[in-house]
């Protein structure tokens, strides 16, 4: 079992069992929904996710439905009956063990930032760097 949490604790949530994936989506719509040039999700069987708390709901196109903490702020969930019936996505930044399901393929990357191809080249710092 995992366990994952929005910032402010208010919505909280356990998962078990494995998830059919853990990715990275480049699709707009993540991008815009969540401010960041992607998003990570795990995808679990809708009956191995127990939700603490109300997080809201928003219908984010034609069969979408995303679920965000409205204290807080932090997107926690995708649901989507056509493209992943019986299945919720989580937002895996918000697992409590970040490394419980790295990350193992990329989705939507025809819709990526033009830049993204090349970010892994960007230089890396341990903390901020001085300006």
């Amino acid at each position: 079992m995992v366990t994952g949490r929005c910032h402010c604790g208010a919505i909280q949530y356990e998962a078990r069992g494995e998830p059919s994936h853990s990715a990275l989506c480049h699709c707009s719509d993540c991008r815009k929904s969540a401010g960041a040039p992607m998003v990570g999700w795990t995808l679990f069987p809708e009956n191995m996710v127990t939700v603490h708390g109300d997080p809201v709901s928003y219908q984010s196109s034609e069969h979408a439905t995303r679920q965000f903490c409205g204290t807080c702020g932090t997107g926690l969930f995708y649901r989507n009956a056509v493209a992943f019936p019986g299945r919720v996505d989580i937002q895996s930044a918000t697992l409590d063990d970040q490394s419980a399901f790295p990350p193992s393929i990329h989705v939507q990357f025809a819709e990526a930032a033009p830049w993204m191809g090349s970010a892994h080249e960007l230089p890396k710092f341990d903390r901020y760097p001085e300006v």
